[in-house]
């Protein structure tokens, strides 16, 4: 069976090379490009493919974003970042927004093929200059599964109309096509996603998705 790829990111040049280069191999089959966030998210929940390619450096720092998206709406699409070398700040964006494996794009193809083969098979893959920022992520284990049971004491505040709204943010619908589902207003949306960020100390919508996702409250 073949590895299915989506090559993802905004400079056509570097598509190109990843795209010859797959080609090159039989056991892989790049299944399509996109170019952009909402293209790259609809795609790999239309197509499925077991792995994207993502560029970690995409214009205006939409690749964490991105990533993010992918891992909420698609979590069975694994991910691997890579960029020029990256800084701290991009490679625990990146981890943390669910990427399953980070290449730096001075690396040969053979290091590529690794990283493709370990991840289809469910490992991940992390080049030596990641490793030491995977090492201290890891190590915050503990923590992070403390504040998680916090998250889920705090949990018990909400409303249940503040866990329907959770439920459609967590799909992927959008603050207008919430109200017009629960027949409210925009604001009244947003105040409710607010009052939710607030009482369980998550800082941003893709942040609230995954929680409801983790917690089983919703499903994609």
């Amino acid at each position: 069976m073949s590895i299915r790829v989506l090559l993802a990111g905004d400079h056509r040049i570097l598509q190109d090379g990843l795209r010859c280069l797959l080609a090159r191999h039989p056991g892989i089959e790049v299944v399509g490009e996109a170019v952009d966030g909402d293209s790259i998210v609809a795609l790999c929940r239309d197509l499925r493919p077991n792995i994207v390619l993502l560029e970690a450096g995409m214009a205006e720092g939409a690749g964490v974003e991105i990533a993010s998206r992918i891992h909420v709406g698609s979590p069975g699409v694994k991910i691997i970042a890579h960029s020029v070398p990256a800084g701290r700040r991009m490679l625990a964006g990146m981890l943390r927004a669910g990427a399953s494996g980070y290449l730096d794009r001075n690396s040969g193809s053979d290091h590529l093929m690794k990283a493709l083969e370990s991840i289809a098979a469910g490992r991940s893959y992390f080049e030596a200059v990641a490793t030491s920022l995977v090492d201290e992520l890891t190590a915050c284990e503990p923590a992070k599964a403390h504040n998680a049971e916090q998250t889920r004491a705090r949990a018990k505040t909400l409303t249940a109309r503040e866990i329907e709204v959770l439920r459609l943010l967590a799909t992927g619908k959008r603050v207008k096509e919430i109200a017009r589902i629960l027949h409210i207003s925009v604001k009244t949306v947003e105040s409710h996603r607010q009052n939710m960020m607030d009482k369980l100390e998550i800082h941003n919508a893709i942040e609230l998705a995954r929680y409801a996702l983790r917690e089983g409250l919703a499903s994609v």
